[in-house]
């Protein structure tokens, strides 16, 4: 996506070693994380932490040049784990853990999360396969809301990590980021295997607000075939983490079930999506529904930095989408005194 090419062995470990090098984070950087509450929302802990490494580098942040560029690059994709995983570890009140040069990108982030400082790594390779696949298919997604924002705000020549962080609050959006968020909260509110013919039957209903989520998709009207790549690494994360007793994930399978027998989903195309496989297997990996976004973020960073290294490779002009203006023709002004 950074190169247009497909890597050779040695330019993959040089870019793998490249990633590694960079994902610590300066310790009195890290202060940042100080002036939020252990309430605070991940993504504002995130969009915050991203804008401010513009601070570390002021001798990097020249767009023009390409090798800033690729350098700039290097940085958010390194560093975004760490942060995603401190803001984590911020909201529970953890101490933050060190990134293992050892450890792969996706080993990386679930053991800053979920490991402890001192101690040695100890990373299912099933979760971290899942992750990583997760991670991929998250990558990049046509000219979507945030995308679109890490364009517009690149078209402006602001740096990379002021764009990014646009994209980062744009995302942040339940309309855009929160699909696999919103799965859960449906799981949620069915609550028990029970109630699934219930809830069918209100999401057959037009005139019921509820509707089913994770299923179906805009762009992709057949099928979504991120989701058939995730589908058997749901199915390999729910097995070994024994979660079989799980209402919410019991009632995920039978959705999944019933959208791929059952003729009413079949001839709309509600199918499972990459939202509902992501959403469950996350859950079933014990990351809470609040840091979702920030997961969607840490995918989605390798295609955003790819459309604006790209917009900034040939000549470009600043964004300015046109307003076509409908209101009054005249307003006569009235003064204070009569209004």
């Amino acid at each position: 996506m950074l190169h247009k090419e497909l890597p050779t062995a040695a330019q993959l470990h040089q870019f793998k070693s490249d990633i590694a090098d960079r994902m610590h984070i300066d310790v009195q950087f890290a202060q940042i994380f100080n002036g939020f509450t252990q309430t605070a929302h991940p993504m504002s802990m995130l969009c915050a932490a991203v804008a401010g490494l513009a601070s570390l580098f002021h001798n990097g942040l020249d767009i023009y040049n390409a090798a800033h560029r690729v350098e700039s690059a290097l940085q958010l994709i390194a560093k975004i784990p760490t942060l995603a995983a401190m803001s984590y570890r911020k909201s529970i009140g953890a101490t933050f853990v060190d990134p293992d040069p050892a450890l792969g990108y996706a080993e990386n982030f679930l053991n800053m999360c979920f490991g402890e400082t001192g101690r040695p790594s100890q990373v299912s390779p099933t979760l971290a396969q899942a992750l990583d696949k997760i991670f991929i298919l998250h990558a990049d997604h046509e000219q979507n809301a945030s995308t679109s924002t890490v364009r517009l705000a690149g078209s402006t020549e602001a740096n990379p990590y002021a764009a990014i962080a646009a994209g980062i609050a744009a995302l942040w959006g339940p309309s855009h980021g929160g699909a696999n968020e919103a799965v859960l909260d449906m799981l949620n509110e069915i609550g028990d295997l029970s109630r699934v013919g219930e809830y069918l039957d209100k999401a057959k209903d037009k005139e019921d607000p509820f509707k089913l989520m994770g299923f179906g998709h805009r762009v992709y009207k057949n099928f979504d075939p991120r989701a058939t790549v995730m589908q058997a690494s749901c199915h390999a994360v729910l097995a070994e983490q024994g979660v079989d007793d799980e209402p919410l994930l019991k009632v995920a399978s039978a959705l999944e079930k019933i959208a791929r027998e059952e003729a009413y989903f079949i001839d709309r195309k509600l199918y499972p999506n990459i939202d509902f496989y992501s959403g469950i297997t996350l859950k079933a990996m014990g990351i809470p529904t609040p840091m979702y976004t920030v997961l969607f973020a840490l995918g989605r960073m390798p295609g955003w930095i790819a459309h604006w290294s790209e917009m900034l490779s040939s000549p470009f002009k600043i964004g300015r989408p046109r307003q076509l203006y409908l209101g009054p023709v005249k307003r006569d002004y009235v003064p204070m005194d009569q209004r």
